[in-house]
């Protein structure tokens, strides 16, 4: 189905998954704004990651979905806007099935999304979805922009977010001295670098080396753990301090931001900041690595059968023993340290 720029004017992009998810499909708003600059472009995501798109030079709206309470009463409300707003096109990255109603019901005039979604087959263009684990395979920003190749082409856009000039204020009494951050945290439990390793690498370091420690309000008590453990005298504590935003401009400037297979890693890339990723028990094949110019994979040294185990990680190792996080070397994030 051939689509003129002139008939685009109101395109909405789904991704309620978690924030990593939704910045890895910021190259989608990259692309559809260079292609159609006059389109109006919404954006639906989760309650709570609303931040991460505040004051985006190229979103026109960006539209909430609470799902802690009442979420199928909201998602019956949003059906209800979006079939008023009368989208021209809708592009769902997400490949749950709430997404595939909405997408199915919003009357839009054209839908795409991924094959994997259970709603995909009313959709008016389904792509297909794949993941391994072996070299040379797409990154997930690439198969993000594969939904909307019909209507441009095949070119790469990078992820990126806007911090504003009051984000970049509100760090700059951060900045006063060379610095690295580190955000220890994750979703997942394997796809965590062990606190005690986090402890070692802190007490390894230069003592004037400044560290700042991020992560969200959950994450306070890991971080004054990693601290009072590790005894760096050069370290604060900023997690549950900053919004995604301010956390992100103060990882653009940072000497070295070491993360997890994380958000924090895409929020990195997102501006481009140095940063050194660490893979536990996935593997950056799968297609979530760095996108920054200055990046480097983290990961043990020791052929492990069990590794990697799933796509998202687990609550606690399969196999008890945690050895793709346990046989990480102190040396692999000290010789990145400024």
């Amino acid at each position: 189905m051939e689509i003129h720029s002139e008939q685009l004017k109101r395109i909405l992009i789904i991704q309620t998954a978690s924030i990593g998810d939704v910045i890895l499909s910021t190259p989608l708003i990259e692309k559809l704004h260079h292609y159609y600059p006059n389109a109006k472009l919404d954006f639906l995501l989760k309650y709570g990651y609303e931040g991460v798109l505040r004051r985006h030079p190229y979103i026109h709206h960006v539209i909430v979905w609470d799902k802690t309470q009442k979420k199928y009463k909201n998602l019956l409300e949003l059906i209800r806007i979006f079939r008023e707003k009368k989208y021209d096109l809708i592009v769902n990255v997400q490949r749950f099935a709430s997404s595939g109603i909405i997408t199915t019901l919003s009357n839009a005039k054209t839908t795409v999304g991924f094959n994997k979604n259970p709603f995909s087959l009313f959709f008016t263009k389904r792509i297909k979805h794949s993941i391994n684990k072996y070299k040379g395979g797409l990154h997930e920003t690439d198969r993000n922009l594969q939904l909307i190749e019909h209507l441009t082409d095949d070119s790469i856009f990078p992820m990126r977010l806007y911090p504003s000039g009051h984000d970049f204020a509100k760090v700059s009494q951060y900045k006063t001295m060379q610095y690295i951050t580190v955000s220890p945290a994750s979703l997942w439990f394997t796809k965590q670098f062990s606190k005690k390793q986090w402890v070692k690498f802190l007490s390894s370091l230069h003592k004037d080396i400044m560290v700042y420690l991020l992560g969200s309000q959950k994450e306070i008590e890991l971080c004054n753990e990693i601290i009072g453990d590790s005894e760096h005298s050069n370290c604060l504590n900023l997690a549950g301090k900053l919004t995604f935003l301010e956390s992100t401009a103060l990882m653009r400037d940072a000497a070295m931001n070491y993360v997890n297979d994380s958000a924090p890693m895409h929020m990195a890339s997102a501006v481009d900041a140095c940063v050194a990723a660490i893979f536990c028990s996935t593997v950056p094949e799968f297609g979530f690595g760095p996108k920054s110019k200055k990046s480097y994979i983290i990961e043990t040294k020791k052929e492990l059968k069990c590794r990697p185990c799933g796509l998202h990680g687990y609550n606690s190792c399969p196999q008890k023993h945690f050895n793709c996080s346990l046989t990480i070397e102190n040396e692999q994030l000290l010789n990145l340290a400024p």
